[in-house]
């Protein structure tokens, strides 16, 4: 895939492409046109010496202070120094790369007034793999994501630290070894390199992908933990859904029938009122559950589309009407709504797995399994821990899926007094994801154990997921530590493979 930077608006499969190493990102031969008229304007504003914010006035609280035109230029590097106070973990290469694009791609569509040679800066950080070292705390989520953005843009200009095998250093050196001349900055491109929604948004597109291949590997979860309960297949009949018809639900309930089409299991018992009148809800409600999953998920991609065709700068100039506009549009609200639903709506993928997961093991609830599924139950004690670890999960989950985005707390001396946390909404998401599919992975693991209790064949679906499953982890023959298997498996939902198994049309 090639992503061009044009201005024009992106999709959220090439946000992820570029951020995965995927993807070759280069400038539409548009790109001076588009941008040079509000750059060109933004040079007359600090010649003439007007008051405009940003460009020749301080930032946030200080909007009031003037700045005279020979100091514009030192007040971005200052702006960047000063902004730069993030702190913890930093963020992954993946999130980075995802950041670097869309800051590029805002910047492109010409509402800025920087010069295109930022965009072309950015972009050859990209190019040549030189990633900035952004650490996971410092953002409010409302003014752009200011710190990040902060320490995503000092390696621009020879400062700051890019990440590298031994850990952060410093850029100067990376950049000089790359043949790379830091970027003289011009009037408001210091500001500009910092508003914006497209911190939270690049870890926002990420983990919209992230959350379809996990949903997906529920969905195959549910279908071998069927199989291997002995459950029924008719509450996943096409014209039950038909009822009801959400847009997820239905994808769910689909998913899950076709991977239990051809089941001898489901025969053998098909017609047999006495094995069993109704399956729990973990189990019959699953399209429902795993249905409403997917329905937030396409809410949050409908809002980080419109996100990746949108200005989120301030202020924002517009060239044809000579005019330059302190305005909102940095304000994270509209992602920070859309992350914490997905967090929610992942810990709860993750809630009904593990309810799955208990009967799996429940020697009174399994329709026949060995107790904890132990080949000798009392000398062995099986899967029962991963139970334990995965009710652990679910209970940080719980804690973690309270929304951020109700949080605000004033900063800058009260200019800036409501703010959206959109940020800390992203980065824990971030964790909600790598919980559930850890948690998803504990279901998979017993259920394909479990499935090979009984003695009729699998549907030629639930056989191609317990296979998948069985490429990363043996058969408890005896009791091991399980962790090593668990984290295998939760690698594998990671890399999109239960997405990718093959079933009927």
């Amino acid at each position: 895939m090639k992503v061009v930077v044009d201005g024009s608006p992106l999709r959220i499969d090439e946000v992820v492409a570029v951020a995965y190493g995927k993807a070759e990102v280069v400038v539409g031969d548009s790109l001076d046109a588009r941008m040079e008229p509000a750059a060109t304007l933004v040079e007359r504003v600090v010649v003439e010496n007007k008051i405009v914010y940003g460009i020749t006035t301080g930032f946030g609280a200080l909007a009031s202070t003037h700045i005279p035109p020979e100091r514009a230029t030192d007040l971005q590097y200052g702006l960047l120094r000063s902004h730069a106070a993030g702190v913890g973990d930093l963020m992954s290469p993946e999130v980075v790369r995802a950041m670097l694009l869309c800051r590029a791609r805002t910047l492109a569509q010409g509402y800025s007034g920087v010069r295109p040679v930022v965009v072309r800066k950015l972009i050859e950080l990209l190019t040549n793999d030189i990633l900035p070292a952004v650490p996971a705390q410092g953002s409010v989520g409302a003014s752009g994501d200011l710190a990040p953005f902060a320490h995503l843009a000092l390696p621009l200009i020879g400062e700051g630290f890019v990440l590298s095998d031994e850990g952060p250093v410093a850029s100067a050196s990376v950049l000089a070894a790359a043949g790379i001349e830091p970027l003289e900055l011009g009037p408001k491109e210091g500001l500009s390199l910092l508003n914006g929604t497209e911190g939270m948004l690049a870890q926002g597109c990420i983990a919209v992908h992230r959350a379809r291949q996990l949903v997906d590997a529920d969905d195959a979860a549910c279908a071998l933990s069927v199989e291997a309960l002995m459950g029924s297949t008719r509450p996943f009949e096409e014209r039950i859904h038909a009822l009801r018809p959400h847009t997820g639900q239905v994808e769910s309930a689909r998913r899950i029938r076709q991977l239990l089409e051809g089941s001898e299991i489901s025969k053998m018992h098909h017609d047999d009122f006495t094995h069993k009148v109704q399956d729990a809800y973990s189990l019959r409600c699953a399209p429902q559950v795993h249905g409403a999953v997917r329905d937030v998920i396409s809410y949050a991609e409908t809002v980080f589309a419109t996100e990746l065709g949108s200005v989120v700068d301030n202020p924002i100039v517009f060239a044809e009407d000579r005019d330059v506009i302190s305005a909102g549009n940095f304000h994270g609200q509209p992602l920070a709504f859309a992350l914490d639903f997905l967090a929610i709506a992942v810990t709860e993928l993750g809630s009904i797995s593990e309810r799955r997961t208990d009967r799996l093991l429940d020697p009174d609830r399994s329709s026949g399994l060995t107790a904890f599924l132990a080949t000798e139950p009392g000398v062995s004690s099986g899967y029962m821990i991963t139970q334990y670890t995965a009710a652990a999960i679910v209970a940080e989950n719980k804690v973690l899926a309270h929304p951020a985005s109700v949080e605000s707390i004033p900063t800058s001396g009260l200019q800036e007094d409501h703010v959206s946390m959109g940020w800390g909404a992203a980065t824990k998401l971030d964790t909600v994801l790598t919980n559930t599919g850890r948690v998803v992975a504990v279901e998979l693991m017993c259920a394909a154990q479990g499935a090979e209790q009984r003695d009729a064949p699998l549907a030629p679906g639930t056989s191609a997921v317990k296979d998948l499953v069985r490429s990363v982890c043996e058969p408890l023959v005896e009791d091991r530590p399980p962790g090593v298997d668990m984290t295998a498996i939760a690698d594998l939902i990671e890399s999109g493979a239960f997405s990718r198994i093959e079933f009927g049309a």
